[in-house]
């Protein structure tokens, strides 16, 4: 999944990650369970990243177009519970603007492999060797190439843009 709106991040890890399902905010009241369901991207051709991110192979949602001229499609990428969504008139961003998404990995390698399957140029896979490299652009300094030597959580990367840059 490379070459996507934004810099999309993989998860190379061999531990296992556990997620508090603790509901109780941080006075101790109890709060309403949330979900992230949808991340709107920015884009500048919507049959273009239509079909880019249907080269993906993830799943078409919605395309539903209006007779205002509004029009919404949605992707959910495979196993994911959050999906994306662009169209027109509905966000006022610059195209290519959407940056620091992650897309969540067991294998970082194999999730490049499979970006490259499908037409996408990723990056390399590296791991940060200096806080915060996995945000900077690829080739930036900061990056190590290859898998984080401890395989911890969230330490190993990939990255791609879309064809409006978003990453």
């Amino acid at each position: 999944m490379t070459i996507l709106t934004r810099v999309l991040i993989y998860l190379d890890t061999t531990e296992e990650v556990t997620v508090s399902t603790d509901v109780s905010s941080s006075n101790g009241s109890a709060s309403v369970d949330m979900k992230l369901e949808v991340v709107v991207i920015p884009v500048s051709d919507v049959d273009r990243a239509k079909e880019f991110y249907g080269g993906l192979g993830w799943r078409l949602d919605a395309d539903f177009p209006f007779d205002n001229g509004f029009r919404v499609v949605q992707f959910t990428p495979p196993g994911s519970g959050c999906s994306v969504q662009f169209g027109t008139k509905m966000i006022s961003a610059t195209p290519g603007s959407a940056h620091g998404n992650y897309l969540i990995v067991s294998d970082a390698a194999a999730a490049r492999e499979d970006l490259i399957a499908h037409g996408v140029t990723p990056s390399e896979v590296f791991y940060p060797g200096e806080p915060g490299a996995q945000f900077q652009s690829n080739g930036s300094s900061g990056r190590v190439y290859g898998s984080a030597q401890d395989h911890a959580s969230y330490s190993t990367f990939v990255t791609f843009s879309d064809p409006d840059g978003n990453d």
